[in-house]
């Protein structure tokens, strides 16, 4: 007997084909029966229903919701106003303060930035902490 004389006393096994139906297949994780385990499944995906439910649209669209209020300082109003005035969003627009924001009286916030000497008047804004004291310590109100 020489060197290329030599043979295997055993074949090679062969590799093992999983999950593909027959006697030798096994379920490769898909479990038993059912639509899950079957091979060329038809399943709905879920995330389609949800997208024909969207109205069609055109063009691209921002879901944010806008925000309409306006940010005004106490120095601003110890500026423009006069003693004993009332401060609302429609006296602000009228002296140029602030703009109108489609077609509408934006809401209006005072912070408390600056010196209050006057009597003010406050309706239909919000206001900050700073803000109240020192309108409430110079005299004026917050309806």
């Amino acid at each position: 007997m020489q060197l290329h004389e030599l043979q295997r006393k055993h074949k090679n096994k062969g590799k093992k084909r999983v999950g593909r139906g027959g006697k030798k297949g096994t379920y490769s994780g898909k479990g038993n029966k059912g639509q899950k385990s079957r091979a060329g499944r038809k399943m709905v995906p879920i995330i389609r229903e949800l997208i024909k439910r969207y109205p069609k649209l055109k063009g691209y669209r921002s879901f944010a919701i806008a925000d309409y209020s306006v940010v005004v300082n106490l120095e601003t109003l110890e500026k423009t106003s006069k003693d004993g005035e009332t401060i609302n969003p429609e006296n602000l627009i009228k002296k140029g303060i602030i703009s109108t924001m489609k077609g509408r009286p934006p809401k209006v916030k005072i912070l408390g930035n600056g010196k209050l000497t006057k009597k003010l008047v406050v309706e239909n804004c919000k206001v900050s902490k700073t803000a109240k004291e020192a309108i409430e310590k110079s005299g004026g109100s917050i309806k």
